[in-house]
């Protein structure tokens, strides 16, 4: 039997009306500012049709959003890839019986985390261009998918960390009932249930790699942010440029956005189902471990 958690009451009438308020005032604000916005805009010539038809024509789109949003996806997807390997690795870590590799893996944690995304970006720029890591063509992809990865990990192993000790006691006792060692628990029992569980946070968390991934431009990457300033430069309409290019980064991450509600749903409607004890004994089958019997109800022997 399962209990659940409530952080705070559900509203009441006159709660629910105080919010529905701050709403609609959160809007008319939004909306204030989008007015005086487009004001300005309209008053300095920015909706000009010649500022605006560039990117009616293919080339605009072909030789410069295209291929930055390309960019884009691209050094986003490589470095989610390295940053959930470095994140279950060093999640592991923290969570290992040694202390330390709890200690060594905390350390690295912690500091990949306090460190700014684009400090890394410069330093491995640099680092890389001097030691002829990579050749010259391949250095601000490199900065950037390491930086996003070491960042991006450390968040990760946070997840894996906290989703561990967010499982119930149950769990890892179960599994030792059945004869699993605590490192077999770890890998087999708890890290799979604390990945679906924070699998939408997983999901969200793409969304600012791939956001983070604009910073490229300080070090010469030709992402999206980048290509856009370029196309500008060439059309003499920087602001229209940037709007578009933010327009698209602001659908891709829409779509990702729903991507991580629909799992989260999806995960809603599927959780529980199955008994501690049921799901550590399959494991421990799957594993070669012969199962403890004996179990009576509730688990005891």
């Amino acid at each position: 039997m399962s209990t659940q958690n409530v952080l705070f009451d559900a509203p009441g009438p006159r709660g629910r009306r105080t919010i529905m308020i701050g709403n609609v005032v959160g809007v008319l604000v939004v909306l204030a500012i989008l007015a005086i916005v487009v004001r300005g805009f309209a008053e300095n010539g920015q909706f000009a049709a010649d500022l605006w038809t560039p990117f009616l024509h293919a080339d605009a789109w072909t030789n410069f959003l295209l291929p930055g949003l390309v960019n884009t996806l691209k050094a986003a997807a490589i470095a989610i890839v390295l940053a959930l390997i470095f994140g279950l690795v060093f999640g592991l870590g923290r969570l290992a019986s040694s202390r330390t590799v709890r200690w060594v893996s905390s350390v690295v944690v912690e500091f990949f985390r306090a460190v700014p995304v684009l400090l890394m970006m410069i330093f491995f720029s640099f680092f890389f261009a001097v030691n002829n890591v990579f050749q010259s063509a391949y250095v601000p992809l490199a900065a950037v998918v390491v930086s996003l990865m070491l960042y991006n990990g450390s968040v990760v192993a946070e997840l894996v960390r906290s989703g561990v000790h967010g499982l119930p006691r149950g769990q890892r006792e179960a599994a030792l009932a059945v004869g699993l060692s605590s490192g077999q628990s770890l890998r087999t029992v708890e890290v799979p249930q604390a990945l679906s569980a924070m699998l939408p946070a997983l999901l969200s968390q793409l969304v600012v790699v791939l956001k983070d991934s604009a910073l490229g431009y300080t070090i010469g990457y030709l992402e999206l942010l980048q290509q856009a300033r370029h196309l500008g430069a060439a059309d003499g309409n920087i602001l229209q440029s940037l709007l578009v290019a933010a327009v698209i980064f602001i659908i891709v991450n829409y779509l990702l956005t729903l991507v991580a509600g629909r799992a989260r749903r999806r995960r809603r409607r599927t959780s529980g189902g199955q008994g501690a004890i049921a799901a550590t004994t399959a494991v421990a089958t799957d594993v070669g471990v012969t199962p403890i019997t004996g179990l009576g109800e509730g688990g005891r022997i």
